[in-house]
């Protein structure tokens, strides 16, 4: 390609290089395995292929370095193979190493399916419930906290240096979160039954949103925090929360010492109760000292 940007028009004219493409559904270190499922393709059938596999030009740019599948291999008149592309659900892997948009990513693999290989259109619809998940979880994130809070979250979650540095955006969203909350056991409440959102989240781990909320909650005293907890019963979401919290580096360690009593056996039974597997994964080092 001499280093141009892949095209529609680029991916057709390779293929109508092509007298035979042959598609694989393993990644192209098992393209000639026994049990790989394969597809072969001449002709008009070419020609088939090059109006489904539109992309969506300009949309060029590195995403991942694994090979991606099913495989494209294209071989010339000599029968040798000029040309290898891997699919990364609805991107393509295209010569020169960039990852380019198809438009239509689900059509492509609904026809390769309709041919014996499920494969990509098995990828995508995985994608796609883990897309719903994902956005189901922001939406209870968003609706956690007031609008002009989480709004400011989202802001110092974009800002360079990370959702942990002390820029601007994140000295805004500290002084909001003390107007909202200017009572200390309040405002540590309130974050933690924010925080507890990503730590009862299906997916497991923290988005940047959460790392936002998290610092929050390290600019708080430590035995702040533990009073907070002690100022009446927690409710369900307060102890999400505050096992994510308690189980972060950033705590762990010279920060506090053991968990007072009987915050610890109260946070033991509200995880084998109500814990995620995430959550229970990391008892032994939020309660028992142990290691992750």
């Amino acid at each position: 390609m001499g280093g141009e940007l892949p095209t529609t028009a680029w991916l057709r004219a390779e293929l109508g290089r092509a007298e035979r493409v042959v598609v694989t559904d393993p990644d192209p270190s098992g393209v000639d395995g026994p049990g790989a499922a394969r597809l072969e393709l001449a002709g008009e059938q070419i020609t088939e292929l090059a109006d489904l596999l539109g992309l969506v030009d300009g949309s060029a740019r590195e995403i991942c370095r694994c090979p991606g599948s099913p495989t494209i291999t294209l071989y010339g008149a000599d029968g040798e193979p000029f040309a290898k592309w891997g699919l990364h659900q609805d991107w393509i892997r295209a010569d020169g190493g960039f990852d380019v948009g198809l438009r239509d990513g689900r059509a492509f693999a609904d026809w390769l399916a309709g041919r014996g290989l499920p494969g990509l259109r098995a990828t995508l619809l995985q994608q796609e419930e883990a897309d719903r998940r994902f956005e189901q979880r922001r939406q209870r994130w968003l609706a956690a906290a007031p609008e002009r809070v989480a709004a400011a979250a989202v802001e110092a979650a974009r800002e360079p240096g990370g959702p942990e540095g002390r820029g601007e955006a994140g000295d805004r969203m500290t002084a909001l979160v003390r107007e909202q909350w200017p009572d200390g056991a309040e405002r540590i409440r309130a974050l933690l039954a924010w925080f507890a959102v990503g730590a009862g989240a299906e997916t497991g781990g923290l988005w940047r949103c959460d790392l936002v909320v998290q610092g929050q909650l390290l600019l708080e005293q430590p035995e702040s925090v533990l009073a907070a907890l002690a100022v009446r019963p927690p409710e369900r979401a307060h102890l999400d929360g505050a096992v994510e919290l308690f189980w972060a580096a950033e705590w762990a360690g010279p920060r506090v010492g053991a968990l007072p009593e009987p915050l610890r056996s109260l946070l033991f039974g509200h995880i084998e109760a109500h814990g995620t597997e995430w959550m229970r994964r990391r008892a032994d080092r939020v309660l028992r000292g142990g290691d992750d």
